[in-house]
Formats: C-alpha cells, sequence, structure tokens
C-alpha cells in the first residue's frame, strides 16, 4: 500500500507516524479489508485552526473536529460515479485529515495513550474511506465492531 504522510504540525515523533504507516497497512491486510498492495491514500496532521477551516469549508460545522476523510470512491449528489475498472493503475481511496490537538485532548479525556488514540483516529478515517459509515446504528455497530478489532488484533487496546 502507498500511503503518503504530512505532519503539517511537525508535532509527531518518527514513530508515532511510522505507527500511523503501520496500522494502515494492517488494517488493509488479509484478516480485515483485504485490499491490493498497489492501493494509494494520504494522511494529513494539521492543528485544530486548520481542521476547523476544513470542517467549515467541506462540512457546514464551525468546530475544530477529530478526523475527517475525504474519499474519492464516495459520491455526493448528483455526481457521476468514476469507473476505473479496466485501467491499469493503483486504487486511490483518497485522504485523511487528523488533528494531532485532539488526538492529545482525546487521549486525555479517554485515558489513554497518545497512540492508541492516534491509532484509533487513523483507523476511523480509513474505515470511512472504504466505504463504512455510522449514520444508523447498524452501520455504527458494524464499523465500531470492525475498528476495536483492527486496533486489537494490531496490539492497541484501550
Amino acid at each position: 500500500m502507498d500511503i503518503t504522510l504530512l505532519d503539517k504540525t511537525k508535532l509527531l515523533t518518527p514513530e508515532q507516524l511510522t505507527l500511523a504507516t503501520d496500522i494502515i497497512e494492517f488494517a488493509s491486510k488479509d484478516s480485515h479489508l483485504e485490499l491490493p498492495d498497489d492501493t494509494e491514500m494520504s494522511v494529513t496532521f494539521v492543528n485544530n485552526e486548520e481542521i476547523h477551516e476544513i470542517n467549515r469549508e467541506y462540512r457546514d460545522k464551525n468546530a475544530p473536529t477529530d478526523v475527517i476523510s475525504f474519499a474519492l470512491e464516495d459520491e455526493g449528489m448528483d455526481e457521476t460515479p468514476i469507473i476505473m475498472e479496466g485501467f491499469d493503475i493503483p486504487r486511490n481511496l483518497g485522504d485523511i485529515i487528523v488533528s494531532v490537538e485532539k488526538i492529545e485532548e482525546q487521549a486525555k479525556e479517554f485515558n489513554h495513550s497518545f497512540e492508541r488514540e492516534l491509532g484509533f483516529l487513523v483507523v476511523h478515517g480509513f474505515l470511512h474511506l472504504n466505504g463504512y459509515d455510522h449514520m444508523n446504528d447498524l452501520d455504527e455497530k458494524e464499523m465500531f465492531d470492525l475498528q476495536r478489532k483492527i486496533l486489537d488484533d494490531y496490539g492497541l487496546k484501550r
């Protein structure tokens, strides 16, 4: 899997950036999502101010949030689907934006490590890129159960 990471905050350690890449790779494999090796995506780490702007512009929510996913395969209202089958190009899932400040805040709030919260938010965004959502109880259970399984199997238990 080709994962582009960008830490715009310059606050994450090399080990934390490796964790983000490793847990996505782990989730994309056999017992979880089984994605092709040439799948592409990006993860950008920002501060609360930047994610607030993105949240306001793209989601009409005037507050910072923890993670936002932009799935390339999702179609909005009145959008024509993009069919890439039959072309010899990698599948690009899209982009995840994560607030480093929210990682810190929520790790304290939920009384677990910074690394556990980083892994949680990256996996959460990754599942959104792969079509999972939590708009109703059934979908939420499916997404959150898989999210918990990935984190537990990886070793990031609460």
